[in-house]
């Protein structure tokens, strides 16, 4: 019988010079990612600091006056860049669920640092998947920390991508070359208290899988809990908040890659009890893990055969982000 709670796995048995250690972590992570599409991992090397300034500074962000956030706004409805405000996402649109704005605010922010001699990295190539971040000018050490913890994620994420990659019987290196110019985003989500109901069928996020090759997500311990994943057998499952773990979980583009051996599930946030919502907010800090916007998403030869071919025609990941991000955005 399949164990329905989300597992958790140290990977620093993968840096292990025994091999048996290695396989067992690739063993688990191939099962998670194929049962449930979820897991909680220790064993990271993020450093504790990097993490702890990061949650401190967003939060402070967040308190800004609502004119101070404003002024470092999303720049262009096609730049995932700086702050949007409550009701400007539903992330169930994505599953074309009509449902009413998720209760939140966010500040995103992605690569920075960017090579100056190619333009592989120029609008004209690119797009928006290099567009310039916003940072508040009275908040500086707001910059600084998230781009710590944005360099923190990308070693988190090459490490990942090696697991991944082994759990598909692929040589560990077989992700490097599609994601060296990754497109990632980290997004600090910030679920204020609510001192008014919430609309019908209103959320802080909305049900929905995640469109990316993968996301790492911290998220705060607070009462009523908050993120929950639906089961293969249709039930809502919450995701516990473990100290020093991150959760992971598999997005619609490795699924596609897989073949849909490997599940992105649904999930959503929940809002809390109305005699804790009122006094409680809440903050997570998600870094959507993206490829190469020239990856090419097509079936691995690992995971089709005679009896089961590709499903999906290749897609650019760019083209293939592109058309996800439009679905999500109020009024689409």
């Amino acid at each position: 019988m399949v164990d329905h709670a989300v597992p958790l796995i140290d990977i620093s048995k993968y840096r292990s010079s025994d091999p048996n250690e290695r396989a067992a972590v690739v063993d688990s992570v191939s099962t998670a990612c194929r049962e449930i599409g979820f897991l909680l991992v220790t064993g990271t090397q993020v450093p504790t600091d990097v993490e702890a300034a990061t949650v401190r500074e967003c939060q402070h962000f967040f308190t800004l006056p609502l004119a101070d956030k404003i002024a470092v706004s999303r720049p262009d409805p096609s730049h995932i860049r700086g702050y949007s405000g409550v009701g400007t996402e539903a992330l169930s649109q994505l599953e074309k669920d009509q449902a009413p704005p998720d209760l939140k605010e966010v500040f995103d922010v992605g690569p920075f640092d960017l090579p100056t001699d190619t333009d592989y990295y120029s609008p004209a190539k690119a797009g928006a998947s290099f567009a310039p971040n916003v940072w508040p000018k009275n908040l500086p050490a707001l910059q600084s920390a998230m781009s710590a913890y944005f360099l923190a994620m990308e070693d988190l994420s090459e490490e990942l991508a090696r697991i991944f990659a082994s759990a598909l019987n692929l040589s560990d290196d077989y992700f490097i070359p599609k994601i060296d110019r990754h497109i990632s985003i980290l997004r600090a989500n910030f679920y204020a208290r609510q001192l008014e109901p919430p609309l019908p069928n209103q959320l802080r996020g909305g049900g929905h899988t995640d469109y990316t090759a993968f996301t790492i997500l911290w998220q705060q311990e607070v009462p009523g809990g908050g993120l929950q994943i639906r089961d293969k057998r249709g039930e809502w499952v919450d995701v516990p908040v473990i100290p020093g773990s991150f959760v992971v979980n598999i997005g619609d583009s490795l699924a596609r890659w897989t073949n849909d051996l490997w599940v992105s599930t649904m999930h959503r946030v929940v809002n809390p009890p109305p005699e804790i919502a009122h006094e409680t907010d809440r903050l997570s800090l998600v870094y959507f893990f993206q490829p190469n916007y020239d990856a090419i998403i097509e079936c691995i030869e690992t995971c089709q055969g005679p009896d089961n071919p590709a499903k999906y025609a290749p897609i650019a990941n760019g083209d293939y982000l592109a058309q996800k991000f439009a679905e999500q955005q109020i009024g689409a």
